[in-house]
């Protein structure tokens, strides 16, 4: 590609400049809607940067239910169709609503493909609501349901139409001549008044919405709207006033916030309301420079309560348990209830984390007071997630979710108290999920790999089997040892694919060696996880029928004598139907597990492998050899065979020879190595001639 010339890269700059300084968001997007492109008039226009949306779908800014509008738009693109000035509603970073006129342009690259689309959006909603109002105000002079009134230039009423004597109740002749001062409601400071003069001066117009009273002396909502008739000269000759009553309206509108606003059950703030209060508190914390505290409930025990008392009394106690947690709090704070028997309290002006746990508590222990309702003594403790700002530096849905984490965090641990939201603790279970999500995706990816370390009798010199370890030969970071990602899987049901996984694939590689003339059984490791799964044998007994052509005595399995010993019974029980379909077991790391003479003799183990740790250490260690010497003692009486572990000299070798071990595996004898390697080392090593003399 040529470079630009000097022309070129001008005109780049201005057409650069042009984008950076417009007042309308220029956004490029992919062909499937990712944002590739982002303009400053688009982080102004709906609250999110460019590092926030480059990458992220387009449809992070429709409302929910206008997701096909996006889908019909790519669509049109994709045909080469130019999608021009049409008016629609994206979703502001803060959650309100921005009315926008849009105009999409595919972009297609240089063989005429179409590869993106262009889009310029201006916000409309200053003029929509404009709109609305000229349209009100259309209906206002439209229908005679609305007063009307005009006066002269000093506000003095010279006539007014039949509406507005209804909705006042007074008569034309005691109100002609009067001021707005007539019918001032005392739910009506004179701010408003000072605002309509300051506003009707600049503009010669005021709109909104005030309180006046009527004849009665009741108060009457209305929507005023004022314009000023000026003369041919210029100076104001008149004032036309448009009164609307509205006072039905408003007594609805305060039940329809009630009902949008408020917990029907408790009337408690709900989850909307709480957002907007969160909101507020967030803003005067950062201004005030105090802190606030986020708690998230969840009462324990109250299903339990529901479905043995039923819902009537269910109800009745969570609207006792809202009115406990209120009077556990101070006026300033607010309580919600968000759904369930689930509450959120913001705690304000809280001067640190100490404070608010001590305030937690206290809430904590009001929800656990036993309670009698309907001839019945009702108690349920609560579990309690607590995050405080700005120590907790998130917006106000990330303060919720955190809460909400720990309180999770406290279900699993036991329930009935309060815990901090840690953040460090956040990243590391982040982390741990970006883990088993990538392990997850290198198992669909098969980027995993066997390698296999030699068994041999140090004796004879014959090899008598190879365990099976697994690799990670990740794109990323190279091939990688076990220790570097099965910890993360421990506890987590994709390690029982990836132990399925190995099983398949020793398997797979015996049949290979078979082929080959090379008879070796292979051993592979199993946790503690997979001997408690109830389908565990049926799904072995799948994979040896799958491999029908393998004898079941080349697989040897291995158990860490920990996990063996985890659940005793349990444990017996899976390795006893394990063995009736023909394969092995070997008890890994023996000497680690404390195990009693009971178990070692319930446990259905072939072999018994000694850790390394003690092998290791035994030449310069005499408490290691003792452990040594006797866990070869323990197998002799057992009648189990013993396979020590970590040989990696050959005075090593020769110590356990002289001991009476005579298999080995480790360092000295080889290192796990591949399985083509496998068979070129197998047909060149041979002992070290001192074990066959020993």
């Amino acid at each position: 590609m040529k470079p630009f010339s000097t022309d070129q890269q001008a005109q780049l700059a201005h057409l650069s400049a042009i984008i950076a300084d417009s007042s309308d968001a220029i956004i490029t997007k992919t062909i499937d809607g990712f944002v590739t492109g982002w303009n400053p008039a688009a982080e102004a226009i709906f609250g999110y940067s460019a590092e926030e949306m480059l990458g992220k779908p387009m449809l992070q800014l429709f409302p929910s239910d206008l997701y096909q509008e996006e889908v019909l738009i790519l669509e049109r693109l994709r045909n080469r169709e130019y999608v021009s000035n049409f008016e629609t509603i994206r979703r502001h970073k803060d959650g309100r609503d921005i009315h926008v006129s849009v105009s999409i342009s595919p972009i297609t690259d240089e063989h005429g493909q179409v590869v993106g689309a262009s889009k310029i959006a201006r916000d409309i909603t200053q003029r929509k609501f404009l709109e609305h109002q000229l349209h009100l105000s259309s209906k206002v002079f439209t229908h005679t349901n609305d007063g009307i009134a005009i006066t002269d230039a000093s506000g003095s009423i010279l006539d007014v139409n039949n509406a507005f004597l209804r909705i006042t109740g007074f008569s034309r002749d005691e109100v002609i001549g009067k001021t707005h001062t007539f019918f001032r409601s005392d739910r009506q400071g004179p701010e408003l008044v000072a605002l309509m003069q300051r506003t009707l001066k600049r503009e010669d117009h005021y709109e909104g919405e005030l309180w006046s009273r009527n004849k009665s002396g009741a108060a009457c909502g209305g929507r005023l709207a004022i314009n000023a008739v000026r003369d041919e000269h210029g100076a104001i000759q008149n004032y036309v006033a448009i009164f609307a009553d509205i006072t039905t309206l408003k007594v609805q509108q305060a039940q329809l916030e009630q009902v949008a606003h408020y917990d029907t059950l408790t009337g408690l703030p709900n989850r909307i309301l709480l957002a907007d209060r969160l909101h507020q508190s967030m803003a005067m914390s950062k201004r005030e420079g105090r802190a606030i505290g986020v708690l998230y409930i969840d009462l324990d025990g109250f299903k339990e309560i529901n479905d043995g008392y039923g819902l009537k009394t269910g109800d009745d106690f969570l609207v006792n348990v809202a009115e406990r947690i209120k009077a556990a709090i101070m006026d300033v704070d607010t309580v919600a209830r968000i759904g369930g028997d689930e509450f959120v309290v913001v705690l304000e002006n809280i001067k640190n984390s100490s404070e608010c746990m001590k305030r937690a508590n206290q809430i904590l222990q009001a929800c656990s007071v036993p309670v009698t309702l309907h001839g019945n003594v009702l108690r349920t403790s609560a579990s309690m997630g607590v995050t405080v700002y700005p120590q907790d530096e998130a917006d106000a849905e990330q303060l919720l979710r955190h809460a909400d984490q720990a309180m999770y965090e406290v279900k699993q641990a036991g329930k009935n108290r309060c815990l901090m939201f840690d953040s460090m603790r956040h990243v590391h279970l982040r982390n741990r999920h970006d883990q088993i999500r990538s392990i997850s995706l290198a198992l669909v990816n098969q980027e995993f790999v066997l390698h296999y370390q030699p068994k041999v009798n140090m004796r004879t010199g014959h090899v008598i089997g190879a365990e099976a370890l697994i690799r990670w030969d990740s794109p990323e970071h190279g091939l990688l040892r076990p220790g570097a990602f099965l910890p993360a899987i421990e506890d987590d049901s994709i390690s029982d694919w990836i132990c399925e996984w190995v099983i398949q694939e020793a398997l797979q590689q015996v049949r290979r060696w078979k082929l080959a003339d090379i008879h070796i059984p292979v051993s592979v490791n199993v946790g503690a996880r997979q001997l408690q799964q109830k389908d565990f044998v049926n799904r072995l007994s799948l994979l040896l029928k799958r491999f029908h052509d393998v004898s079941p005595s080349s697989l040897e399995l291995e158990v860490l004598e920990t996990s063996a010993l985890n659940d005793t019974k349990v444990a017996q029980k899976v390795m006893q139907d394990c063995r009736l379909l023909g394969v092995t077991f070997a008890v890994d790391d023996f000497g680690t597990g404390y195990s009693s003479l009971t178990h070692l003799k319930r446990i259905p183990a072939d072999v018994l492998k000694i850790d390394q740790t003690f092998v290791r250490e035994m030449l310069v260690d005499r408490e290691e050899l003792a452990i040594v010497q006797g866990v070869i003692g323990l197998a002799k009486s057992f009648n189990k065979k013993v396979l020590a572990e970590g040989v990696e000299t050959v005075e090593h070798g020769l110590k356990l020879l002289e001991l009476g071990c005579e298999y080995a595996q480790g360092y000295g004898i080889s290192r796990p190595i591949a399985p083509d390697e496998f068979v070129i080392w197998m047909k060149s090593w041979k002992p070290d001639p001192r074990w066959m003399q020993q």
